[in-house]
């Protein structure tokens, strides 16, 4: 398959360039920053979303929505990366709206789908307990209690959690881990925002004797890892995506600034050092730009190595936004330190996604074994 978008591909990704340029810049993330927003987003910048249909880009036609694949999901995640925006699109378009497509029961799907395509619902993926990604380690317990569950633990880093309508939680069972769709106001859930280094938002829920019905199961009781993992492989394909977006941006800002900054009398973008500096990121950026779309392509069409695919991608893409806006800062000599100028944003959010869902040593472990295979 040709590693290019196709026309209608291209042109939703102009598109979702378009909106979030001017409607969700890198000066709405500082906006939000400053004024210490109690969501951590734009209920209005969400809205105009939905009404542009990206919150539906992964729901079913049949339940309100695009009916689309990873590749166009990947297409409004890198126009998210090159503006920085916040809203919970990750977290509620992308892993939610597929996890329940996927996985659903008919009352589930009924119930949230078209809602999540409308833009009226919003959820999240409560999985890691640690500092860093391990969906394995799960110790938060389900206790069975009638024809329910009693839930107790707590759950970390559940981006966009303290927003949250409905949460999706891995739990510890009695036949191994089981999804639940817990609402994120029930009895007994007790959640604290975390404001994130890069301005966004995650939070640490609490599970203190939380109880639910069976039909609150996603799937079938004791089978949540197989269905889980699958899932955060779309996910981590779309946070591939965004890496890309903040290394391109980066990229871009970075040239246009060594074509206009003057030092000993000439244009930077004239010293050979930078040159080749700024030539080895152009290659960098492009052999990962082919990667992740061949991912994204393998997802949609179901490939048999599209996992260790995956794994490739978010680690090239985490290892390559890393360099970009490492050498952007630097390129930019003392203003790139600085608040007040942009590029430390982007620096800011590479570090936060490069480690969501695994970092590049995770993957890379990850892919290693997959592919011994």
């Amino acid at each position: 398959m040709a590693l290019v978008l196709n026309q209608e591909q291209d042109m939703l990704r102009e598109s979702a360039l378009q909106f979030m340029k001017e409607r969700a810049p890198v000066a709405q993330l500082r906006s939000l920053r400053d004024t210490r927003n109690d969501d951590g987003f734009s209920r209005e910048t969400w809205a105009s979303f939905a009404e542009m249909g990206f919150t539906g880009v992964l729901v079913p036609e049949e339940f309100g929505g695009l009916g689309l694949g990873m590749v166009e999901a990947g297409a409004i995640m890198e126009a998210i990366g090159r503006n920085l925006t916040a809203v919970p699109f990750f977290s509620t378009a992308v892993l939610g709206a597929s996890l329940l497509a996927r996985h659903g029961n008919t009352a589930q799907k009924e119930r949230c789908l078209p809602a999540l395509a409308g833009g009226g619902m919003m959820v999240a993926l409560a999985v890691d307990e640690s500092v860093k990604h391990r969906p394995e380690k799960v110790a938060l317990r389900a206790e069975q209690d009638g024809d329910g569950y009693v839930l107790r633990g707590e759950k970390v880093f559940v981006v966009d959690g303290h927003v949250a309508d409905q949460l999706i939680v891995s739990a510890r069972t009695g036949d191994g881990v089981t999804l639940f769709l817990v609402d994120g106001t029930a009895q007994g859930v007790r959640r604290e925002r975390s404001i994130m280094v890069d301005a966004h938002n995650a939070a640490r829920i609490v599970f203190d004797g939380v109880r639910v019905g069976s039909d609150a199961v996603i799937g079938e009781a004791g089978q949540g890892a197989a269905l889980l993992d699958g899932v955060l492989d779309i996910g981590r394909t779309a946070l591939a995506a965004e890496l890309l977006g903040i290394a391109e941006e980066a990229f871009e800002r970075t040239a246009g600034y060594l074509k206009e900054r003057r030092q000993f009398g000439q244009i930077i973008g004239e010293f050979q050092a930078l040159q080749h500096r700024a030539s080895t990121l152009y290659t960098d950026i492009e052999i990962t730009r082919a990667l992740v779309l061949g991912t994204q392509q393998a997802l949609d069409a179901g490939a048999p190595n599209e996992a260790a695919l995956v794994s490739a991608a978010k680690a090239r893409a985490g290892t390559t936004a890393t360099l970009a806006v490492q050498e952007g800062v630097q390129m930019h000599g003392g203003i790139g330190m600085t608040d007040e100028f942009e590029i430390g944003f982007f620096m800011k959010r590479a570090r936060v996604v490069e480690e969501l869902l695994g970092d590049a040593r995770f993957h890379a472990d990850r892919w290693a074994s997959l592919s011994a295979y």
